[in-house]
């Protein structure tokens, strides 16, 4: 029986659930609170610069095409993608650094000349990897709703039950002594939004989804995804409202009945909320709230973030596509966001220039840069922090990449944890949703349907499967499967 649909938030969760449940021949409307639609994959230009505002790593390729392939497309029929090599840079202090190829044979050549006897290691260590990306992406990622224990259960994770009472630091430890590359090996799990130390050893799936498929790049960035996502669900029917900012979510007797936006009730026989998750139960009466603020506030989040969007008036030299900065204490920053919650000592950071790859990102002979600085959730943010840390980060970036950049800068922009809150109504300003720690794993999270309230629904990186671009695209099938099959 065809349903009408109201979807809150325009995410990629979001996005994928409106072309499935289009898909099934009901009703969808898509309401979001900004100008622009995508959620965090905002994009924006400026000055003859253009930006993505959020995700910027193409991992796990293969989750992508499996939605277009959903809907009898390709990829290829939306975007172009580029396998970056190297895929990244790493950089340890003034000009060293690593370079991570687009293979894995020559990834473990450079392994080799780090650590002697350590690229052995590292083809056993991935392959192990591979193993549990199977397990984790191709076999059980499709058919977890979050509802029971049991969809953890079966042969393949029964025989890898070790992989989740230990950590993924503990076993890269294990196996290299090499710091860089050690930190090289935990810095996947940033992905996931919790410490190496808390995450369980079966995550490091997410190294297969690095060494073993690579990182690309889409033409145009990341709002390629949103577009072509928006392109097949107008194909279906669904109607998108931007400036559409929903204050309530209407319900007789317990049942969801509508949502009012702008001050106009409309009437929906399903609410699927894309949105923050706490925020979208407040906008629901106090007694048909699942989670209290003391549930949310023992959750373990994954951290914030201290963005800055950047044009110079010259092309930068030694800096690739992508560039993590482990430059200082990898496990005191992370003490800083998990454990000790503070504006970091000595942060790491991370930059991407896709102007290097795609030019046409950024005026002839200019380049753009998009600079995180990975925080606490919640910290005071204020325009003086924000300049502090600019200050810091781009004079690291100038020492350790020998050049003078700061000069040069023509167009900037930051964006930080007040803004997290103001424009995606995010917890604390988290950034990335719940971590993915073991007691915060597949049914142990929040629920795509509500106990509370019929036909009210939620999707996105605070439910299942978890933070991350390509699992958000996975809980808009998941719940809209739920739907459907209600």
């Amino acid at each position: 029986m065809k349903k009408s649909i109201s979807i809150i938030g325009s995410g990629f969760s979001s996005l994928s659930a409106a072309c499935y449940l289009a898909k099934m021949g009901h009703h969808v409307s898509v309401f979001e609170k900004n100008e622009e639609f995508g959620g965090r994959a905002r994009q924006f230009k400026e000055d003859g610069f253009t930006f993505d505002m959020g995700p910027s790593w193409y991992w796990m390729p293969d989750v992508f095409e499996k939605f277009f392939n959903d809907f009898n497309k390709e990829t290829k029929d939306f975007y172009e993608l580029k396998k970056l090599n190297p895929a990244y840079h790493v950089y340890f202090g003034v000009q060293d650094f690593i370079a991570i190829p687009d293979s894995l044979e020559e990834i473990c050549k450079v392994f080799e000349k780090e650590e002697k006897g350590s690229s052995k290691r590292l083809e056993k260590f991935i392959s192990k990897a591979k193993e549990n990306y199977k397990i984790a992406v191709t076999d059980m990622l499709y058919k977890m709703p979050g509802l029971t224990p049991l969809e953890l259960v079966s042969i393949d994770t029964v025989k890898r039950v070790g992989y989740f009472f230990t950590n993924i630091k503990k076993e890269v430890h294990k196996e290299f002594k090499n710091p860089k590359l050690r930190s090289i090996l935990e810095f996947p799990v940033l992905f996931l939004g919790a410490e190496s130390s808390n995450t369980p050893a079966f995550y490091n799936f997410m190294n297969y989804a690095d060494f073993g498929l690579g990182t690309w790049q889409p033409t145009n960035g990341f709002y390629d995804v949103v577009s072509a996502m928006i392109s097949i669900a107008k194909s279906l029917g669904v109607n998108f409202h931007n400036n559409s900012n929903i204050t309530k979510i209407i319900t007789d007797n317990n049942i969801a009945t509508g949502i009012e936006v702008n001050n106009k009730v409309i009437s929906s026989d399903i609410i699927l909320s894309g949105a923050d998750y706490n925020h979208t139960e407040k906008l629901l009466p106090k007694t048909l709230r699942q989670y209290s603020e003391k549930y949310w506030s023992s959750k373990v989040l994954a951290p914030s973030s201290l963005l800055f969007y950047l044009g110079f008036d010259k092309k930068l030299k030694n800096v690739a596509h992508h560039n993590l900065f482990f430059d200082t204490d990898f496990d005191l920053h992370s003490k800083e966001i998990y454990k000790d919650p503070k504006w970091p000592s000595n942060p790491l950071f991370y930059a991407n220039f896709t102007s290097i790859t795609n030019k046409h990102t950024a005026p002839e002979g200019c380049e753009n840069g998009f600079i995180l600085i990975p925080l606490a959730p919640g910290l005071e943010d204020t325009e003086l922090l924000r300049e502090k840390y600019f200050n810091i980060v781009l004079d690291r970036l100038e020492l350790i990449t020998k050049q003078e950049i700061k000069k040069n800068i023509i167009y900037k922009k930051s964006f930080c944890v007040s803004d997290f809150i103001k424009d995606y109504n995010s917890y604390k300003g988290n950034a990335y949703g719940l971590a993915n720690t073991l007691m915060q794993t597949s049914f142990l999270r929040p629920k795509l349907k509500s106990k509370l309230v019929k036909n009210m629904y939620f999707t996105g990186q605070l439910t299942v499967p978890g933070p991350g671009v390509p699992p958000a695209i996975v809980s808009g099938k998941l719940v809209a499967e739920l739907i459907n099959n209600k």
